[in-house]
């Protein structure tokens, strides 16, 4: 059996990564996202174990002290973390899997992963993606400032991804992704992996 390939894919907020993640694995099969321990509260709708593994602070850091973690980083009080033997047994069973992590979290992947692909979305403007922070309806304009300003420091970090992805159209953006992913399916090795018997039958002498 081929091994899946791992996919780093982030984004500033309001670039729309989780609605095009969710779209490519609607479309593919083979393909799912990691779910990501945190200690942060689980909001309204939210189910563990599909949205995240949530576990207590003490939970979490003993993980660390184990070294569970692909990789780990504290967000707003909260910790997350992208559980490594889950990660790698979905590989194994010839699962591609998406990581959605920010810049912090991909370079401690690929330091340990260096066949992974990243890829990282942009929004087309800054007045799109303001506009698109702005069009939630949940925050004030101070909190939305602070988001405009964490984003722009997430950009900056955007040359050290293999792959830039820019959401000005959706469908296109959609399209873009899900080609990135068919592309690396039909790499040599993962097809010499895959149709070993057929490719000894087409080379019999």
């Amino acid at each position: 059996m081929s091994q899946g390939t791992l996919f780093i894919v982030s984004a500033p907020s309001g670039a729309g990564k989780t609605s095009l993640v969710r779209e490519l694995i609607e479309s593919l099969d083979g393909i799912q996202v990691s779910v990501s321990h945190t200690t942060r509260a689980m909001r309204p709708g939210e189910v563990d174990g599909v949205n995240y593994h949530f576990v207590d602070v003490a939970t979490f850091e003993g993980m660390v002290a184990k070294g569970d973690f692909f990789e780990h980083a504290r967000v707003f009080d909260n910790y997350y973390g992208t559980s490594r033997s889950a990660v790698e047994a979905l590989l194994a069973a010839g699962q591609d899997v998406i990581l959605e992590i920010d810049w912090q979290g991909a370079r401690q992947v690929r330091e340990q992963m260096d066949n992974a692909v990243s890829v990282f979305i942009l929004p087309p403007s800054r007045e799109e993606l303001e506009r698109r922070l702005a069009s939630r309806g949940t925050d004030d304009h101070q909190v939305i400032s602070g988001r405009m300003r964490e984003a722009v420091s997430e950009m900056s970090h955007y040359g050290e991804y293999d792959f830039v992805v820019i959401n000005d159209d959706f469908t296109s953006a959609q399209d873009e992704l899900r080609a990135l992913v068919i592309a690396h399916r039909l790499e040599t090795q993962r097809q010499r992996q895959h149709h070993t018997r057929l490719l000894d039958a087409l080379l019999a002498s």
